[in-house]
């Protein structure tokens, strides 16, 4: 007979292990775009939305200085492969992107890459507004199991995973109370 602490949601990364995996992130992008004046940030709908500003914090410290980057978030919804086998009709959420996308450098930001789907559909969702100069890819945590030739360029976290886990990113508005759990058996294809 199992346990029922097996089946139990457990930490995989603390508040200290998140703010070193957004600060390597920041660093990386710093590294890419040392002239980052140019860059908009984009987080998908979301778990970008408060890690976007987390980076972009970063990113203003490890600089010296304050960022105005342009910032937006994109929804998904409409762009998924699988919203027609979906059990309940997906959430919609805006997509708020006030910048012109033309010619631009993205950052495309999200807490975890899986299978890749999401952010290919995020993808697809940006290029409906405009053809960006490129797009690089943010995560914080990585944990494998990729469908599609997809990868991060900037990663946090990496985490080894069943493909029937969930991993579950908690940010909260005070950063001392973030955390990172992974729940056994919850994921379903």
């Amino acid at each position: 007979m199992q346990s029922a602490s097996i089946n139990q949601p457990r930490p995989v990364f603390d508040s200290q292990d998140i703010s070193q995996g957004i600060r390597e992130i920041a660093l990386g992008l710093l590294r890419r775009h040392p002239e980052p004046g140019g860059l908009g940030l984009v987080g998908i709908h979301t778990g970008g939305d408060l890690l976007l500003r987390r980076i972009e914090a970063a990113m203003a410290q490890a600089s010296g200085g304050s960022l105005n980057l342009d910032k937006g978030l994109v929804d998904i919804a409409f762009y998924r492969d699988d919203w027609t086998r979906l059990r309940q009709v997906p959430k919609l959420n805006d997509t708020v992107i006030n910048f012109p996308v033309e010619g631009r450098h993205l950052v495309l930001i999200d807490d975890v890459i899986f299978s890749g789907r999401t952010v290919r559909a995020a993808l697809e969702a940006i290029f409906s507004l405009g053809r960006p100069a490129s797009v690089d890819l943010a995560v914080l945590v990585d944990r494998g199991h990729r469908e599609l030739p997809i990868q991060p360029d900037f990663t946090g976290l990496d985490l080894t995973t069943q493909r029937n886990e969930s991993v579950n990113v908690f940010l909260h508005p005070e950063p001392n109370q973030d955390h990172v759990l992974l729940e056994p058996g919850k994921y379903r294809e």
